[in-house]
């Protein structure tokens, strides 16, 4: 047994940036064009959550309420690991403990999801 957090052991659980059976999913239930502008929205509002966080979590007074908007939207879309880390990091903030929430983590893992995304989004989600 290892000593590893709870939170790291959730993300060896799940090592897969993107969760392409649920954008799937959410572009069938919304079709292509509304499929696109939820992206669209999604990766703005997110960035500007992200955007506005200070570098230290022990500086953001309502860090649980913004990682769980977070998580939700995450989950939403598909970016499993990022919704992880953004679930990881609300317990953490609910239960006093929110200046052990790696936010650099939080935006590194949302650019390489991010760019997962892209990359991959007209191969995957074939029209």
């Amino acid at each position: 047994m290892t000593d590893r957090p709870e939170g790291a052991a959730r993300q060896a659980a799940a090592p897969t940036l993107i969760d392409w059976t649920r954008a799937a999913e959410l572009r069938s239930e919304v079709g292509g064009d509304d499929f696109d502008e939820i992206v669209a929205l999604f990766l703005r509002e997110v960035q500007r959550v992200l955007d506005a966080l200070p570098a230290q979590a022990s500086e953001v007074p309502d860090l649980a309420d913004r990682l769980h908007f977070l998580k939700g939207s995450s989950l939403n879309l598909g970016f499993a690991r990022m919704s992880a880390l953004c679930e990881s990091g609300e317990q953490a903030a609910a239960t006093g403990k929110g200046d052990t929430v790696d936010l650099s983590a939080l935006r590194d893992c949302f650019a390489r999801s991010r760019a997962e995304f892209l990359d991959q989004l007209a191969v995957r989600l074939v029209a």
